[in-house]
């Protein structure tokens, strides 16, 4: 069993930086290939990156790609998600999951997932 937690998310403006950290409880976390999706109001969640369970391989999402960088440090059991450059498009809330596949972008791919943390980019 993993439980996740989010968080780091709040109110910045536009071309800010913000970081979300997944902070992740569980023996077998360290064997979880863990992703990063995001939900705005009325609209379907939208993956945004994914790291895999060694932290060697990662992939984005085309909206986010040379703006979002995501890491992982097992030593804390703790994945990041560094944005820069943010948009007002990039306002949702924010969501981490843990799963086995890599790379998967669907929603239903993953076992395990956070409670969300929102993020709100002003104009």
């Amino acid at each position: 069993q993993v439980q996740l937690r989010e968080s780091g998310g709040g109110l910045v403006q536009a071309g800010s930086s913000l970081t979300l950290t997944c902070a992740a409880s569980g023996s077998t976390f360290s064997s979880y290939d863990v992703a990063w999706f995001r939900q705005a109001p009325g609209k379907e969640r939208e993956f945004v990156s994914v790291i895999n369970w060694s932290g060697g391989m990662t992939y984005y999402g085309e909206s986010v790609m040379g703006r979002f960088t995501i890491t992982r440090d097992s030593a804390k059991n703790t994945v990041s998600l560094q944005m820069n450059s943010l948009k007002p498009d990039d306002t949702a809330v924010y969501y981490c999951a843990a799963g086995k596949e890599f790379p998967v972008v669907g929603p239903s791919e993953y076992d395990y997932w956070g409670q969300g943390t929102q993020v709100t980019v002003g104009s």
